[in-house]
């Protein structure tokens, strides 16, 4: 399915990671885990028109792992899947 974002908002695909304690064992699926913060963008708005009513470019691009704001992004779900959209001031970080 393609996204086609409005404005200056961002789809985003949470990574889940691998929870372990600090003595080492993993825990399962089953446990309550935070909500993740870091992503790959899956799509990206135009972005934000300014006072002029010039469109501002984006920051980040499809296929970039990013950090965001714990929670800032709204959790929607498509086809059984879930998806993160918020906009480019959710973002805190391009990881590289």
């Amino acid at each position: 399915m393609n996204f086609k974002p409005l404005s200056n908002h961002i789809f985003i695909e949470p990574l889940a990671e691998e929870q372990k304690t600090p003595s080492g064992i993993v825990l399962p699926d089953t446990a309550e885990k935070e909500k993740p913060i870091k992503g790959k963008v899956i799509a990206v708005g135009p972005g934000k028109l300014n006072e002029k009513g010039e469109c501002l470019p984006m920051a980040v691009k499809v296929g970039d792992l990013v950090l965001f704001k714990k929670y800032g992004p709204d959790e929607i779900e498509i086809n059984n899947k879930k998806y993160l959209v918020g906009e480019e001031e959710d973002i805190l970080a391009i990881l590289g």
